[in-house]
């Protein structure tokens, strides 16, 4: 799959979306952009399709909070629901990919960099990280399938 365009992650929060994209080779994610919940899901997945267009994107991947052991909690089952959604709204295909620990890794990442954890939230850029890290995992896995 890596070559062939732009994909685009998101991390659905309950307050944020974040979305990270690609390079269209398919080598390098980076955070871009986070998309504030209206409390109209449909008008947040209008802003998702708009970010798919402007991007030209080819997919979409979307983070699944699965618990630690694996398991289906309720914001799992939520995420599973609105992927649907999602689904139906969007002109590109819509993958789910395991997200455990993404948040943490974009939190040391951003840590490390010497960003505070108050200055991560602001803007939602802890969001955007998140699903960098989610779509540089989903872009590995991908390019050593190939």
């Amino acid at each position: 799959m890596s070559g062939t365009g732009r994909v685009i992650a998101l991390d659905l929060g309950e307050k944020r979306i974040g979305l990270a994209v690609c390079d269209p080779d398919g080598v390098l994610a980076s955070p871009h952009s986070t998309i504030d919940r209206s409390g109209d899901v449909a008008q947040d997945h209008r802003e998702v399709f708009a970010a798919v267009a402007d991007l030209g994107a080819v997919r979409v991947v979307v983070g699944l909070p699965l618990s630690m052991s694996g398991g289906y909690g309720p914001a799992a089952v939520a995420t599973e629901k609105e992927v649907e959604r999602l689904r139906k709204t969007l002109p590109v295909p819509v993958e789910v990919l395991d997200e455990r620990l993404t948040t943490v890794t974009a939190a040391r990442s951003l840590q490390s960099a010497g960003m505070s954890s108050k200055r991560q939230r602001k803007g939602g850029r802890i969001d955007q990280e998140a699903a960098a890290v989610l779509l540089q995992a989903w872009l590995d896995r991908n390019r050593a399938n190939a």
